[in-house]
């Protein structure tokens, strides 16, 4: 079922991987009413296919579908397209779970039962056009971070970055020479306002080294967080 209100064009194509007709539908009604066109799937094969075949703003995922296992679904949308934007929701709200989403990719998890205004209110903001001025790319010494494509470009090769991977190296590369503690990583880059108790940031910070030139471009501050290279 596609939902398609007259402003949506506006507003934001989405697309909704979720199994219970009864939430789907309360979905669906309220944000058809906020503008939005939203493509919903009842399963997870589907869903991948969805997701995979045609370009959405954000991709709304069910974590327990009874057909596929919603990591499995969203590690292979993550791995088709490392830039497409998913906000996980789960009947298992627990950090755990939680902190394996946003690992994998996630760029938001909501725990059901939710408020509806609140699903819209994080949809917004994670379909939210960049703050002006905008830029298509910005660079510190040798690596240039395109923000359009998702990837990072370093001498001699290029890498596709996740929508998180993006944001965590955007706001090192914004702060460069400074040092980001693991707190402030958590909240600007993840929304979460207390440690989880997880390598969440180490295990981030691990993969973008792997894309640059060389791992110490993203210099470790001993029992604070971490630094950007300015050169």
């Amino acid at each position: 079922m596609t939902t398609t209100p007259a402003s949506a064009a506006a507003a934001g194509r989405l697309l909704l991987i979720e199994d219970d007709d009864r939430i789907a539908g309360l979905i669906e009604r309220a944000l058809a009413a906020e503008g939005f066109t939203l493509h919903r799937e009842p399963t997870g094969p589907r869903g991948l296919h969805a997701a995979v075949t045609d370009p959405y703003d954000l991709v709304i995922l069910d974590l327990m579908l009874p057909d596929m296992d919603g990591l499995d679904v969203l590690h292979a949308i993550v791995e088709h397209d490392p830039g497409t934007r998913i906000l996980v929701l789960s009947a298992i709200p627990d950090i755990a779970t939680r902190v394996a989403c946003l690992e994998s990719g996630a760029a938001d998890f909501l725990g059901k039962p939710f408020a509806l205004a609140e699903l819209v209110a994080r949809i917004r903001a994670r379909i939210r056009p960049p703050a002006a001025p905008t830029t298509d790319a910005i660079s510190v010494g040798p690596v240039r971070l395109d923000l359009r494509h998702h990837r990072v470009e370093v001498p001699g090769r290029q890498s596709a970055l996740s929508h998180r991977e993006g944001v965590l190296l955007l706001h090192l590369m914004q702060h460069a020479g400074q040092t980001c503690s693991r707190e402030q990583l958590l909240a600007q880059v993840w929304g979460i306002g207390f440690d989880p108790g997880s390598n969440l940031v180490d295990v981030a910070v691990r993969r973008l080294r792997a894309k640059l030139d060389h791992p110490d471009r993203i210099e470790t501050v001993r029992h604070v967080g971490y630094r950007f290279a300015a050169n």
